[in-house]
């Protein structure tokens, strides 16, 4: 029974670093918008450099999960994120867009060694397999609701976006740093059992890559979030720029949307991944994605009205693109890739999760390059909505690995 209760304060407190993770990550593209008044480069530069950071922090931070542990590994990371929102904090104030992207540089550090923490923690804590992912969809769905709020309420205290709107953003950005601070204090003094006790006493005999669907998933997550970035970053661009009054507050309110339905699929899986399998709900939903990415290209120029009133989120007779419904409904689809890769890609791996962990955190880049691709290469080429076919083009390797590329086909390699 104790052991139940102290394995409940770990999953609840990973739960709450998960909320934390989207609301650093999403912070990255409305606050962009702001810079890309300015500067026309900048719109996914915050996300590009958020995400850079995975790139050189991924392995770090996975070895700092076998040399430290899971609270150090977090506290650590809580710090960092402090120091980061600060930093583009002081970017408004001092009006440079290099000390911003030196922050979501900075935040990008913290998030990876967050994500190192939480995913790995709550695969284990439910026990591996389907319900691993289980727990893993569930702390998703913390992810999500932070991630829903973060650009609503961007979008609600910028109203109409221009080049001087970050005394609006101030406010948020100084929230975050107090959640952090707190967050700090309060882990501080939990109890946190570590899942793997003495790693650093552990022989590898070989590199997670020596597994085919382990090396094969590394490349399934570096897809993903890109699509997960890039989906509600690029529509969020597209509408803040259109002519009417109010647009930043409708394109945030829009990919709140998008997050909000990512938190639906999320408890939506949470119900159902003790009973379907992370295979099942992968090859399904990147299926779907992939038709309802196509159908917003073919959408053209169709456009539809919105009136919602969800109480947070409230968009008032708007006049949007109609490939905008389609782009959101992605959300369902997204909510499930995180947790169903990381779960299929670490099946088996044993004393190499840690170190798998790490690996998937440098992949994470994807969600900084692809979203930055598509907005700064094919974007002027095919505009908004054709450069949505990079989108399909990852969508159909996702799919791919789901079907097939997700067997271990490495079972002799010993792994305890």
């Amino acid at each position: 029974m104790a052991q139940q209760k102290r394995n409940w304060v770990a999953i609840i407190t990973m739960f709450f670093i998960f909320g934390m993770i989207s609301f650093v990550t999403n912070m990255a593209a409305p606050f962009g918008n702001i810079w890309g008044m300015s500067y026309e480069w900048a719109g996914m530069a915050g996300n590009l450099m958020n995400f850079t950071a995975y790139l050189f922090m991924g392995i770090p931070a996975g070895n700092m999960l076998i040399k430290y542990g899971y609270k150090k590994t977090a506290l650590i990371a809580l710090i960092v994120g402090a120091v980061g929102l600060g930093v583009q904090l002081l970017s408004g104030v001092i009006s440079n867009i290099y000390v911003y992207l030196l922050g979501a540089l900075i935040c990008g550090f913290c998030v990876c060694m967050l994500n190192t923490v939480v995913n790995p923690m709550l695969n284990l804590l439910g026990g591996g397999g389907n319900t691993g992912n289980q727990l893993i969809q569930a702390g998703g769905s913390i992810n999500s609701l932070s991630g829903t709020l973060t650009p609503m309420l961007v979008g609600v205290l910028v109203g109409t976006l221009t080049k001087d709107s970050f005394p609006d953003v101030a406010p948020l950005i100084i929230t975050g740093i107090v959640i952090f601070l707190a967050a700090f204090f309060i882990i501080s003094f939990i109890k946190i059992e570590e899942p793997q006790a003495n790693l650093s006493n552990v022989t590898y005999e070989r590199s997670p890559w020596a597994f085919r669907h382990a090396a094969l998933g590394f490349v399934a997550i570096f897809f993903y979030v890109g699509i997960e970035i890039a989906t509600p970053g690029m529509m969020n661009a597209w509408i803040s720029r259109m002519p009417f009054e109010g647009a930043a507050a409708v394109a945030g309110s829009l990919a709140a949307i998008y997050w909000l339905l990512m938190l639906v699929g999320r408890l939506a899986s949470t119900a159902i991944s003790g009973k379907v399998s992370s295979r099942a709900q992968m090859i399904a939903v990147s299926a779907v994605g992939i038709i309802l990415v196509v159908a917003a290209i073919f959408t053209g120029d169709v456009t539809t009205t919105i009136n919602l009133d969800l109480g947070f989120i409230t968009i008032d007779n708007a006049t949007v693109p109609l490939s905008c419904v389609f782009i959101i409904l992605v959300g369902l689809c997204t909510s499930v890739m995180w947790g169903g890769i990381f779960n299929l890609a670490t099946e088996g791996l044993g004393k190499y999760v840690p170190k798998a962990s790490g690996m998937f955190m440098t992949l994470v880049f994807g969600g900084g390059m692809m979203p930055f691709v598509q907005d700064l290469v094919i974007r002027p080429i095919t505009g908004y909505l054709g450069s949505y076919w990079l989108i399909v083009g990852m969508l159909a390797y996702i799919l791919f690995y789901a079907v097939a590329g997700c067997k271990n086909v490495n079972k002799d390699i010993k792994v305890d």
